[in-house]
């Protein structure tokens, strides 16, 4: 609380470093010239002129782009004065790879990277603790604000009921390509490829509904809450009905039970728009635990279920890589997080969007091969289901058809030591 307050006392630089310089970091970049006491000490990218080009179009001066140490390895810059590094690859492999050094080199590190959360999140975070730093979600990035909400209901004495964020989904969806993905968008290939740098792949994943998985198994192992029994559901839901929706069935709702991540979306099985919708926000259901504060609802004109005693707050957008600041601060300032995992709840499944051939190299999420669907971790470690988080560069041992679960024996994986210590690590948990 009053990060600005306190930045006011601040008087050395915030020295900061960004691993991947995409879409997200460039949205932070055209925010940078407006900060107070945040320093880019280097950008680590395996494209170092496109690097500097983003930074050119997110409007930082040549003079500013000279400033910056430029890199295309993490360990050259290791033992620079440092304070935060930020891991925005979006590869999970090399995330978890690149959050170890970080952290065993007793540095912050904030995890863009929500592929690696979810993927090896809680050996992070632990190894974290371990080494004295802080390994943080990314302000920003809807995970984050779910959490900020559920924290403020949990310290205010309410019952979190359902957590969540809105999509634009429908099943057809859910076998959407990278080449596929921007007629789904409203754009041309040159429109967002080209003049916004956007990544098919990326885009695709927000889309095909890996990316709902994945942001809301982030939030099923932050905040300690349930994942659906049969995966996320979407149902399209607007915000005047998150309250009378999103509550248990047994009470006429829509969700499983109490304390579970669910995602809404912002058309219905007919591909129509709802009204009011969520489509870009995060939202949370709570409840009253007494009359007193039931009857609060009401005075208040707060938006209730029939019953009065469900009700809901939301936001109704997220403004990505534009926030990140708020992450940075509040390490640098208060020595805290904006979420970070606590738990090993919840897993991403791989599932085969097409018929796939034994000697087939599957491509992660977002890609041609595989998707992904919200399952409890326990269910992964019995039935040994390979994670979407290793899908890249696996290699088929076998045919798998379409829409058939992959396991991790039908795949050959070649994985650094991290991640298998990581893995590992979490397995022996359950």
């Amino acid at each position: 609380m009053f990060l600005h307050t306190k930045l006011e006392t601040r008087t050395d630089p915030i020295k900061i470093a960004f691993i991947g310089c995409g879409k997200f970091v460039s949205m932070f970049l055209a925010q940078y010239n407006h900060l107070n006491k945040i320093q880019i000490d280097s950008i680590v990218d395996i494209n170092i002129n496109q690097a500097k080009k983003n930074c050119l179009n997110s409007g930082l001066s040549f003079e500013s782009i000279d400033q910056i140490n430029f890199s295309n390895s993490l360990d050259a810059i290791l033992d620079r004065n440092i304070e935060i590094f930020i891991e925005a690859t979006g590869n999970p492999i090399i995330g978890t790879v690149h959050a170890c050094k970080i952290i065993k080199n007793k540095k912050n590190i904030i995890l863009v990277n929500v592929e690696s959360d979810i993927t090896c999140g809680k050996y992070l975070s632990d190894l974290a603790i371990k080494n004295n730093v802080i390994c943080s979600m990314a302000y920003g990035d809807q995970p984050s604000l779910i959490l900020e909400q559920i924290e403020w209901a949990r310290l205010n004495g309410f019952e979190v009921i359902c957590a969540g964020k809105g999509t634009k989904y429908h099943p057809t969806f859910e076998y959407s390509t990278p080449d596929t993905v921007w007629g789904h968008y409203g754009l041309t290939k040159e429109r967002a490829e080209n003049e916004s740098g956007m990544n098919p792949k990326m885009f695709n994943s927000f889309l095909c509904g890996d990316k709902s998985a994945i942001e809301m198994c982030a939030v099923s192992n932050a905040a300690n809450l349930k994942c659906p029994s049969n995966g996320l559901t979407f149902p399209p839901v607007g915000v005047y009905d998150i309250a009378k929706k999103m509550i248990p069935k047994k009470y006429g709702g829509l969700i499983d039970c109490d304390g579970q991540v669910e995602v809404i979306s912002s058309i219905d099985l007919e591909k129509k728009d709802i009204e009011n919708d969520l489509r870009w926000g995060v939202y949370i259901v709570l409840k009253a635990k007494n009359e007193y504060v039931k009857n609060c609802f009401k005075d208040y004109g707060m938006v209730t279920d029939s019953s009065g005693n469900y009700s809901a707050i939301w936001r109704p957008y997220h403004y990505i890589g534009l926030e990140l600041a708020q992450s940075i601060y509040s390490i640098a300032l208060d020595n805290r997080a904006t979420g970070f995992t606590k738990n090993y709840n919840a897993e991403v499944a791989s599932i085969a969007k097409k018929d796939l051939k034994k000697g087939e190299k599957l491509d992660g999420e977002g890609g041609f091969c595989a998707r992904g669907r919200l399952i409890t971790s326990e269910k992964s470690k019995k039935e040994k289901i390979l994670p979407l988080g290793l899908t890249d560069n696996a290699i088929l041992k076998k045919d798998i058809s379409k829409d058939e679960i992959i396991k991790i024996e039908d795949v050959d994986l070649h994985l650094p030591k991290e991640v298998v210590e990581a893995r590992d690590y979490q397995y022996n948990l359950i």
